[in-house]
């Protein structure tokens, strides 16, 4: 291609054009109306509003429900019922009567602040295995779903029933 004797048109004339087409387009959408978004808006606010009412509503509810129900007794603990059940002299708050928990594990949670048996039993499954996981691979073999279940039945005096839960359960997997 010979530039020589190229015609300075060929050139100009498409950037020309490049350029009146960019500031038409910009004129046009420029000149386009804003859209109008108060009646959205407004619609917004009354859901929040209705929202909110909504919430205070269950608020409320949850407050006089609190205010019904009674207040958690202390269960204290006989160690003889503990005995007779699992055949076994139990500690108070002895997290290793929870079958799957030996002494290190037992360890695990109580450094996680987790040292009695109603601490257990309200503990999520979750965070149980989160601190299981803490204690590295060689606790991966370790199932607690059915830990809190056990402490819980510990903390209510329930020692018939958990012998008889522990004896047909392997290792207290569920």
């Amino acid at each position: 291609m010979d530039f020589e004797n190229m015609n300075i048109w060929c050139w100009l004339l498409p950037a020309l054009i490049g350029v009146i087409s960019g500031v038409l387009g910009y004129l046009i959408g420029k000149s386009g109306s804003t859209p109008d978004h108060s009646a959205d808006l407004k619609l917004l606010q009354d859901k929040n509003a209705k929202l909110q009412a909504d919430l205070d509503a269950c608020n409320g509810k949850l407050a006089t429900q609190e205010e019904a129900i009674p207040k958690a007794v202390n269960i204290s603990f006989d160690a003889n019922a503990a005995r007779s059940a699992m055949g076994k002299t139990i500690k108070e708050n002895d997290l290793k009567v929870v079958e799957g928990i030996g002494p290190k594990i037992e360890g695990m949670f109580q450094t996680a602040g987790i040292g009695t048996w109603k601490a257990l039993s309200e503990t999520a499954v979750a965070k149980c295995q989160e601190i299981l996981d803490g204690g590295g691979e060689r606790y991966k073999v370790h199932d607690p779903s059915s830990w809190p279940m056990q402490a819980k039945m510990c903390y209510e005096g329930k020692w018939a029933e958990l012998a008889r839960w522990q004896d047909e359960h392997d290792y207290g997997k569920l």
